[in-house]
C-alpha cells in the first residue's frame, strides 16, 4: 500500500526524516519486524520447553531467589524479570552485557529483543486499549485517504506540489488526531533510535544499559540482536520514555543521550547526523517511510529539539 519513499517535506526541503546509518525504510522495516517479534513473543511457553537447559534455569533460579528475599531490592521494578532476554534484578550490568552482547547475540523465540529496564522508575506501564486505538485509528487514515483522492480528483492536471501542499493541512491534523487517540487509549509510550554500526553496537548498548539502571535515561532500552546479517547491517537501539507529550522528559532524555556520546559524533560511533522519535502508536500502525499518508514516522528529531524546536 505504502508509496515511493521520499526525503523531502511538503516544501521541498530536506525533511527530518531523511537517511542517514542506511536507508530509513530499511530501519523502519527492521523495527516493524523486530517489534512484531517481541509482541508474538511467549515467555510462559519459553520456559514450559526449556527448563532443562544449565542458563535458564540459572536465570529462574536467581530471579526466584530475589523474588522471595527480604531485601530491600523487592521494590524494584522489572517487566523482564524471569525472561531470558532480559536483565535481572540479581544481575549486573557487567554480568548482563557478558550474557547478551548484541552483536554476537542471535534472534530467536526466547530472545526476540534485549531489553533492560529501570528498576527505579516512578511510573509503571499501564495497559493501554489496543482495540480501541487501532478502530479509531484506521477510521482516521481511511477518512484522511478519501479526502486525499476526493483532492487528487479534483486538482487532476495540476502539479504534484501544488496538491501535496493542499493536503498538507489536512495530514496535519490527521497527526494530531492520531496522537490524540493514542494518548485516549493511554499508548503513550516511544522511543529514541540509534542505528549504530555492529562494531559499535555493544559499546553503545553497554552506555545506554548503565544509564538506564542508573536513573539516567527513561523507563527502559532494547536492542536488536544479531537477525542473520550479521555485521553487514546496522542495528537499532531503542531508549523508552513514558509519554511522547512530556516534551521536557523527551528532551532531558535526548541531553543526557548527547552527554554520554550517543549523538552528534561524540564518543564511540556515535550518531553524527542525529536521532529520531518515534511514538509506539505509530509503530502499531506501521508507519513508515514513504507510508501512503504521507506521515512522518518520526515525532521528533534531536537536532530541532536540541535548537529549540519540536520536529
Amino acid at each position: 500500500m505504502a508509496g515511493a519513499t521520499h526525503d523531502s517535506d511538503e516544501d521541498g526541503h530536506l525533511s527530518s526524516d531523511s537517511s542517514f546509518y542506511g536507508d530509513i525504510d530499511d530501519r523502519a522495516r527492521l523495527e516493524e519486524e523486530e517489534e512484531a517479534a517481541a509482541q508474538n513473543f511467549d515467555p510462559s511457553r519459553y520456559w514450559s520447553n526449556h527448563h532443562h537447559l544449565l542458563p535458564v534455569t540459572a536465570a529462574a533460579s536467581r530471579a526466584k531467589a530475589h523474588t522471595s528475599s527480604s531485601s530491600p531490592s523487592k521494590a524494584l521494578y522489572n517487566p523482564y524479570e524471569g525472561r531470558l532476554c532480559g536483565r535481572q534484578l540479581s544481575e549486573s550490568v557487567e554480568d548482563f552485557l557478558k550474557r547478551l552482547p548484541p552483536r554476537t547475540t542471535h534472534v530467536s523465540l526466547s530472545c526476540p529483543w534485549i531489553f533492560i529496564a529501570n528498576p527505579h522508575a516512578r511510573s509503571r506501564p499501564t495497559d493501554y486499549d489496543q482495540r480501541s486505538f487501532m478502530q479509531a485509528a484506521e477510521g482516521l487514515l481511511d477518512e484522511f485517504t478519501e479526502q486525499k483522492n476526493n483532492m487528487e480528483k479534483a486538482m487532476a492536471g495540476k502539479a504534484k506540489e501544488t496538491i501535496t501542499k493542499k493536503l498538507a493541512p489536512l495530514r496535519k491534523v490527521l497527526e494530531e488526531r492520531l496522537l490524540a487517540k493514542a494518548k485516549e487509549t493511554k499508548l503513550t509510550s516511544g522511543k529514541w533510535m540509534l542505528f549504530p554500526d555492529p562494531e559499535h553496537v555493544n559499546d553503545q548498548w553497554a552506555i545506554v544499559a548503565e544509564a538506564t539502571v542508573n536513573r539516567e535515561l527513561g523507563t527502559a532500552a532494547k536492542a536488536a540482536p544479531d537477525n542473520g546479517d550479521g555485521d553487514r547491517a546496522p542495528r537499532l537501539i531503542c531508549v523508552y520514555t513514558k509519554d511522547f507529550s512530556d516534551l521536557e522528559d523527551v528532551k532531558r532524555v535526548l541531553e543526557r543521550m548527547l552527554e554520554l556520546g550517543l549523538v552528534k559524533g561524540k564518543g564511540v560511533g556515535g550518531a553524527e547526523k542525529g536521532i529520531y522519535y518515534k511514538v509506539d502508536a505509530f509503530t502499531e500502525l506501521g508507519v513508515s517511510s514513504g507510508n501512503e499518508w504521507g506521515l512522518k514516522p518520526s515525532l521528533y528529531a534531536s537536532k530541532a529539539l536540541l535548537d529549540g524546536g519540536k520536529k
